[in-house]
């Protein structure tokens, strides 16, 4: 299934933006490229919610205007994206993959859609989720399974599911995503590109509908590792609105993005967290980390102090967090979540208060242990999931078993999923990549360099 503007669709952020730079792509002929693809492709994987062609295109000709007035914001001026929805936009409906919001239209727009618009950037449209970005499953019983672009058979991942399969299928240039237990990277590990949850409190969260308030994080997700910095770049920064918004000065993350690994420090979380894996990702893994040798990187595994129950902490947290702000809601319109929404927000009812402040304190312990291999590494390796998606068909994910993601959201440290390759069935396999607080740009260096050197990222899907 092709069009005729399919090469466009494919070009990186970067590539795109010096084109349109040059005046040799027209940010109006790139985004009809876009709504193209998606009025064909769209139909199969059902990536979006909404779709906003009129205004996609009227600020595609302001950004060609603003080009041909040497007016340019930034790397993203012109550039299609779209976004999760739950970001509010102001005008257009926001339903965060629910019944309860399916006719919500917010009266503002949250930060990162105001900075985009200074960026100068095009919204595509609202991507597709799990019912309140609650995971588990992607069989939206409100707005239908979104499908993995490799293999529509196949789980995109959630919650971020819409994100990752329109940025891996064309349909966006790069998506935003949102990550409370791993629901950027997990669709990113899944649909063969990069996601990257930044640093709690690097990105603001005002205006996006919450899981988890302590959990939250939002970030980018792209074909590379260069377009998520670009990406970053713009969202990234203080914001007066988010209580928990760090008033930390944002790098240019691309300065060093080229500089490779020579010299860099990677640790790998063997002991904690190679169990339990396929041998295709553990093969994939292994592979990649000769990759980095081969580059000049010191490769060494590393451990934490103690073992942690990741899960089981993740829980006590991020439940009584969703039930507290459904509690409206679950009074007066239980009937109207999906069941497996329901399901885990009645979980957050029985989960006792002390439980809760018990697993927020034993968070500042677990922090301080993952930062102590940080302090003789630059970067962290640890698998992004024990195999590759699963059928759509598949039973949902239960709250138990091993999470390779969520002890990175409740340490707030910067994690970012890598394609190194596919298995046998051609489905993506993936890495995660983690980072001390704020280092972002260490994270997308080591991600530059093993993207040049494996070209990974230039497979596409069949759609």
């Amino acid at each position: 299934m092709t069009t005729g503007n399919t090469e466009l669709c494919y070009l990186t952020i970067a590539e795109a933006s010096g084109l349109m730079r040059s005046g040799k792509l027209s940010p109006v002929e790139l985004t009809r490229a876009h709504l193209e693809r998606m009025a064909t492709v769209d139909r199969v994987l059902n990536a979006y919610i909404t779709v906003l062609a009129d205004r996609a295109m009227n600020q595609a000709r302001l950004a060609e205007a603003a080009y041909a007035a040497g007016r340019v914001a930034s790397p993203l001026q012109g550039v299609p994206i779209a976004v999760k929805d739950l970001v509010y936009t102001r005008g257009v409906r926001t339903t965060a993959g629910s019944a309860i919001l399916a006719h919500f239209v917010p009266h503002e727009d949250a930060t990162v859609i105001e900075r985009f618009a200074a960026a100068g950037a095009v919204l595509l449209g609202k991507l597709n989720l799990s019912e309140f970005a609650m995971g588990g499953t992607m069989v939206n019983v409100h707005f239908g399974a979104t499908r993995n672009p490799w293999n529509t058979d196949h789980f995109p991942g959630g919650s971020s599911s819409g994100s990752g399969a329109a940025a891996a299928a064309g349909l966006a240039m790069g998506a935003i995503g949102t990550d409370t237990g791993g629901s950027i990277r997990g669709p990113a590990s899944n649909c063969g590109i990069e996601g990257l949850k930044p640093t709690y409190g690097r990105v603001s969260k005002y205006g996006v509908v919450p899981l988890s308030w302590s959990l939250d994080h939002v970030g980018p997700m792209t074909r590379t590792a260069e377009d998520c910095a670009l990406m970053l770049g713009a969202i990234a920064g203080y914001d007066p609105k988010d209580m928990d918004s760090a008033n930390v000065p944002v790098e240019d993350y691309t300065a060093g993005l080229k500089e490779g690994v020579r010299g860099l420090r990677i640790g790998v979380l063997r002991k904690d967290f190679f169990v339990d894996l396929s041998e295709e990702v553990a093969r994939g893994i292994e592979a990649a980390l000769g990759v980095f040798g081969e580059l000049g990187a010191a490769v060494q595994d590393v451990a934490l102090g103690r073992s942690w129950d990741g899960r089981a902490l993740y829980n006590a947290v991020v439940y009584p967090e969703a039930t507290a702000y459904h509690r409206g809601w679950m009074q007066t319109r239980i009937q109207d979540y999906g069941p497996n929404c329901r399901t885990r927000l009645e979980q957050g009812v029985s989960i006792p208060a002390t439980e809760h402040a018990q697993a927020q304190e034993d968070r500042k312990a677990m922090r301080r242990d993952y930062l102590a291999p940080l302090a003789g590494v630059d970067v962290l390796v640890a698998p992004s999931s024990v195999g590759t998606a699963p059928r759509l068909d598949a039973p949902p994910a239960g709250p138990g078993g091993p999470s390779f993601s969520n002890p990175f959201n409740l340490t707030g440290l910067p994690a970012l999923a890598l394609p190194i390759g596919f298995s046998k069935d051609g489905l993506p396999l993936s890495l995660q990549l983690i980072g001390r607080p704020f280092g972002e740009a260490t994270v997308l260096r080591a991600a530059q360099a093993y993207q040049e050197a494996t070209g990974w990222w230039r497979e596409r899907p069949g759609v």
